[in-house]
């Protein structure tokens, strides 16, 4: 919540109750006086949101109650004057819940080096849209590049925070208007679209967002990274992200009639596996069950779909680095590949697939499909949220084939699996959003630099970059480190 937001709503919760004495001392005008100049400047300030619209009508409340109050009349107890404090107090507990369920948050301002820059660019595919009932239909794909900038941005305001069909789709997933979400025109961002990019050539990362959610609603994540010297190539995996604006202005939003078809079935295909967790059985009397559920689970081809998506934006690299506004600035012999959750798992799948992909991190993702029966040959980070002892851990049968390279197992304590994202800022308040313990700026901290320290070694080379360094600083973040097979 916003400065004179809490001063505001802190006296017109406090008022109706110590009005009498505040009387006694001050004149009626002096008070109101008061509360005209906080909410004016609250109004022009801060600005109105809706969800401080039950303050405003307190204000107003408040304000008619003390204009009409003669503080020297004595208390007469009643019916209507009980069940007038007990609508101020119903009244103020709207007013507070609204504007700190859903604030206007502050992102976390970039440690790094450079400004960050952003540019949108749509990739028409050859591919069939599988869709689509049109059986001409082409995949579309819309691209955020975040990347690296020395611009003086100082009297710039950053961008609009979460586009419109991103909003949209939001608030559609949870049973909102999309003029709900207007208050995040007044999120602070740290992204400047169009700035000129730094004249260097930089690392690329492409990264993967969750199934059926934002695909830029990692704001905190994406900006530090590019602020340390990166490239990166933001997917938008249309119909099942929440939403995309494509350049002539139509939207697509997540296909839950799609979602629907394609997940048919599926809970005959994990239910063994969750039995197999249940019933206590060994590692390796699970481990078969595991993997023909892995190879045969829906997601396992989500994540094949997006993985060529993805090598979609790999095939655009050498064209974006020969014209263009990113001319010269891509380091294609240094590009990996990370993302959060269906797009952690694809991340991975796509190390696999394609051998552009020098380093690899999959961030809270199930990784569905062949890697059970596959050992990585590059350097791969999995980041754990914190589940639950009950939690079915899929991975640990997964990833017993690791890497001939460096694999770094690590969880992130006291987290949730929304917490690799925007939506601890977004939503703070942890029964709503499914978020852990942990405090959000200090979690966004801990995976940026471990993320930053993993690619910092592993594509830039710098070796006194070390994800152990990371795990060593931070009491909340667990590691296990192995080089092949062996546990160092």
């Amino acid at each position: 919540m916003r400065t004179f937001e809490i001063i505001l709503l802190l006296s017109v919760t406090l008022l109706p109750f110590v009005k009498r004495p505040v009387l006694r001392r001050l004149q009626v005008n002096h008070i109101l006086i008061f509360l005209g100049v906080l909410l004016s400047l609250h109004l022009v300030i801060e600005g109105w949101r809706w969800q401080m619209i039950p303050a405003y009508i307190l204000s107003l409340l408040v304000a008619w109650r003390i204009k009409a109050l003669d503080a020297s009349e004595p208390v007469r107890l009643n019916f209507l004057r009980g069940a007038g404090f007990f609508g101020v107090i119903a009244l103020a507990l709207v007013a507070w819940v609204l504007p700190m369920a859903l604030p206007v948050f502050n992102l976390p301002q970039p440690t790094g080096t450079y400004n960050v820059g952003t540019e949108m660019v749509r990739v028409e595919t050859q591919m069939d849209e599988i869709f689509t009932e049109d059986p001409t239909d082409k995949r579309d794909l819309m691209m955020k590049i975040w990347y690296p900038s020395e611009a003086d941005v100082s009297s710039l305001d950053g961008e609009k925070y979460a586009a419109d069909a991103s909003r949209a789709g939001f608030a559609t997933k949870y049973g909102l208007p999309s003029s709900a979400l207007n208050y995040l025109d007044r999120v602070k961002t740290y992204a400047y679209p169009g700035i000129p990019p730094s004249d260097k050539a930089f690392p690329v990362l492409i990264f993967s967002h969750g199934y059926g959610s934002r695909a830029q609603g990692y704001y905190a994540l994406l900006t530090e990274i590019a602020s340390q010297g990166y490239v990166i190539v933001n997917m938008n995996h249309t119909y099942e992200s929440l939403g995309v604006t494509l350049p002539d202005g139509s939207e697509k939003y997540f296909d839950f009639d799609f979602q629907r078809e394609i997940a048919d079935g599926s809970m005959d295909v994990v239910q063994p596996l969750i039995d197999a967790f249940k019933e206590g059985k060994s590692y390796e009397d699970r481990h078969p069950v595991v993997r023909k559920a892995s190879l045969d689970y829906f997601e396992g081809r989500v994540q094949d779909r997006w993985a060529q998506d993805m090598i979609v934006a790999l095939n655009q690299l050498e064209t974006w680095n020969a014209q263009g506004p990113l001319k010269g600035k891509l380091d294609l012999g240094r590009i990996g590949v990370f993302g959060h959750s269906v797009g952690g798992g694809s991340a991975g799948n796509l190390a696999m697939k394609d051998k552009r992909i020098k380093a690899a991190i999959n961030l809270d993702g199930i990784q569905w499909g062949a890697k059970i029966d596959t050992t990585y040959a590059i350097p791969y980070l999995y980041v754990s949220a914190d589940w639950p002892a009950e939690h079915e851990d899929i991975n640990s049968h997964v990833y017993l084939k690791k890497s001939t390279d460096y694999f770094y197992e690590t969880k992130l304590l006291q987290s949730g699996h929304p917490n690799f994202m925007d939506i601890p800022f977004m939503i703070p308040v942890q029964s709503l959003a499914g978020t852990g313990e942990i405090d959000p700026y200090e979690g966004t901290e801990i995976v940026t630099q471990l993320v930053t320290s993993f690619f910092d070694r592993h594509l830039k080379g710098l070796h006194d970059a070390d994800p152990q360094d990371v795990a060593d600083q931070y009491a909340l973040l667990e590691m296990n480190v192995y080089e092949g097979d062996s546990i160092k």
